[in-house]
């Protein structure tokens, strides 16, 4: 099973997810499409998410480059600072794991969403 990336490329998706998030946690992975870590990062999550545990937690990737504004949104309403790349967890409306460059980890999400 390949990663179900969403697309996130509009401000709205944003109040969406952290209200959806109520109701089940949401993912949100910031890529830096000119950054060799950044592409460590997402590759890593693409290698682990089938043996995850997971699929069942939605996963939005958010280009950098082309929509910078949502990553200041991102902070600004999650309270964390910006980082690339980045894996958010959100749950509740609120940022619950936040982890940046090889320090992503989708075993410490997988404990974090319980």
């Amino acid at each position: 099973m390949s990663t179900p990336w969403l697309p996130l490329t509009q401000p709205e998706q944003i109040t969406d997810l952290a209200q959806a998030s109520h109701e089940q946690p949401v993912l949100i992975f910031k890529h830096s499409t000119t950054c060799s870590i950044s592409a460590a990062a997402k590759s890593k999550i693409e290698r682990q998410w089938a043996d995850s545990g997971l699929g069942h937690v939605p996963i939005y990737y958010l280009d950098l480059l082309r929509f910078r504004p949502l990553s200041a949104q991102i902070a600004d309403q999650f309270g964390i600072r910006h980082e690339s790349p980045q894996l958010l967890l959100i749950k509740d409306g609120e940022c619950c794991y936040d982890a940046s460059h090889m320090g992503i980890r989708l075993s410490d999400v997988k404990s974090a969403v319980k």
